[in-house]
C-alpha cells in the first residue's frame, strides 16, 4: 500500500518532555509508572491514565432537556399534595 491508500490509523503520537511539568510527563516518568503498576507496555499506562481522567471529568449520564417548565413544576406540586401534610413512616432518631 502507498501512503495515499493506507487506511487511517488509530495510533496517536505522544511527544515527551525532557522533564515533568504540571501538564506533561517525561518518558522516564512513564517508564516508572509502567513498572510501578506492573504493566509490560508504557501504552497501557496511557490508557489507564486517560480512563481515570475520563471517569473523573466526563459526565456519567446524558444531558437532560434543561430546567423544568412552569407547567411541569405545577404538575409535580399538585401530585405532591400540600406541604407538611404527609406522615412519617419511620425515623432514624
Amino acid at each position: 500500500m502507498t501512503a495515499a491508500t493506507t487506511p487511517p490509523s488509530d495510533a496517536l503520537l505522544m511527544r515527551f518532555q525532557p522533564a515533568d511539568t504540571p501538564t506533561k510527563v517525561s518518558r522516564a516518568t512513564l517508564a516508572r509508572l509502567a513498572k510501578q503498576l506492573g504493566y509490560k507496555r508504557e501504552a497501557e499506562v496511557l490508557h489507564y491514565a486517560v480512563r481515570k481522567l475520563a471517569d473523573e471529568v466526563l459526565p456519567k449520564y446524558e444531558a437532560d432537556e434543561g430546567p423544568l417548565t412552569k407547567k411541569q413544576l405545577t404538575a409535580i406540586r399538585k401530585a405532591a399534595g400540600t406541604p407538611g401534610q404527609g406522615r412519617v413512616k419511620s425515623t432514624l432518631f
